[in-house]
């Protein structure tokens, strides 16, 4: 298939030897606990593909990160997603560092993420169904420098081979009520604890296990205030990051669903139709996602951009499942029974239907918005 094999050239230009090697591992050994998959991409540096050129990264921008991440989904759909979670934490602390609220340490922060490619891991509130993805899942009271953290997250991917968590964190005020803060952490801190989690076998790669954080000193120079209106509106940083985040997840999808149809492409017995009707379910999936990147890098960050991107993101999600379902259908009972690959990938896909935000709160939002009200996230 051209399209992916030109998204497999990029990422061979950006990220060398990365695919070969993950190809040689092979997809069931890459999809369980303990894989070698997240070590790859770290040696092949992968930690800095999205990260600024000024600040010692590779600059891929966001139309190249959509390919790169659509390749490598394609051989290892936990690594694409864990991957994903990375770049959504980075792209928000260089979206700081660029701001008027750069203190300097973001940039500190970013050249050391790029140079020793450190792993940042999410720990926004992700996969709970009617949570926001900004919902603190952890509370914090003010100490001297900075704030002390308890609680846990679940599912937190990367949490075995985080370097840093990033994560929001609700703090009371003096003067009554709270706010929230996002906040980065070193993986090594006192009191950051890894517990088992994840149950299912898919994407149980991705290291999706609870993270416990118990009297955790976070250092007051790693807290960001986060900025959410009465209305629910959020800010043109948490926008920026949301934007990325749909984008990557999606492409990761976008990924797994491409191998399938790749594998139902290579039967002789495929009409000319069912190869157009996957082709141009695929091609959709991947002109709704370049829409997203497009946005980013005119520096569009307003509502209704994010209502755009969220557009976008369910329409790619419908059409990457309708082109797994189809693929699969293609590739028949026989492919079915006779490989286990592709059992676990029509399985994989449909986890595409689970990140935040919930679709019902977010088509009701879309409704709002195109009434002149704004986009609130669930």
């Amino acid at each position: 298939m051209r399209t992916l094999d030109e998204a497999r050239e990029l990422c061979e230009n950006r990220l060398p030897g990365l695919l070969g090697k993950l190809a040689d591992v092979g997809l069931a050994e890459l999809e369980k606990p303990g894989n070698p998959g997240l070590e790859l991409f770290k040696a092949a540096g992968g930690p800095a593909l999205v990260i600024p050129k000024e600040y010692e990264g590779l600059g891929a921008s966001p139309l190249e990160a959509i390919q790169v991440t659509r390749a490598i989904g394609a051989v290892s759909p936990s690594l694409a997603v864990a991957s994903t979670m990375h770049h959504f934490s980075v792209a928000t602390i260089f979206t700081l560092a660029e701001s008027l609220r750069a203190s300097g340490l973001e940039w500190a922060l970013l050249e050391g993420i790029a140079t020793q490619n450190l792993l940042v891991s999410s720990g926004f509130a992700e996969g709970n169904p009617g949570q926001g993805i900004l919902s603190p899942t952890v509370g914090g009271v003010r100490a001297d420098g900075g704030i002390l953290v308890n609680g846990s997250k679940k599912p937190c991917s990367m949490s075995a081979s985080m370097d840093l968590l990033s994560a929001s964190v609700s703090v009371p005020r003096k003067e009554g009520g709270t706010e929230n803060l996002a906040m980065l952490i070193p993986a090594d801190s006192p009191g950051i604890s890894v517990h088992p989690f994840w149950r299912s076998n898919v994407l149980a790669g991705a290291e999706s296990d609870e993270v416990r954080l118990t009297d955790v000193l976070v250092d007051e120079r790693l807290l960001v205030p986060t900025e959410v209106g009465d209305r629910g509106e959020v800010d043109e940083l948490q926008t920026i990051g949301f934007m990325w985040f749909e984008m990557l997840i999606t492409a990761s999808y976008l990924g797994m669903a491409s191998s399938l149809v790749n594998r139902a492409l290579a039967s002789e017995r495929l009409g000319v139709e069912t190869r157009a009707d996957l082709g141009v379910r695929l091609e959709t999936a991947t002109l709704l996602l370049e829409g997203i990147a497009r946005q980013l890098m005119a520096k569009e960050g307003d509502n209704a951009a994010l209502t755009k991107a969220m557009i976008a993101r369910y329409g790619a999600q419908e059409a990457i499942t309708d082109a797994a379902g189809r693929a699969v259908e293609a590739l028949g009972g026989m492919a079915f029974i006779g490989s286990p690959d592709v059992a676990y990938l029509i399985a994989a896909c449909q986890c595409v239907n689970f990140h935040p935000p919930a679709r019902a709160a977010t088509r009701r939002a879309l409704v709002e918005n195109f009434t002149g009200d704004v986009l609130r996230i669930a």
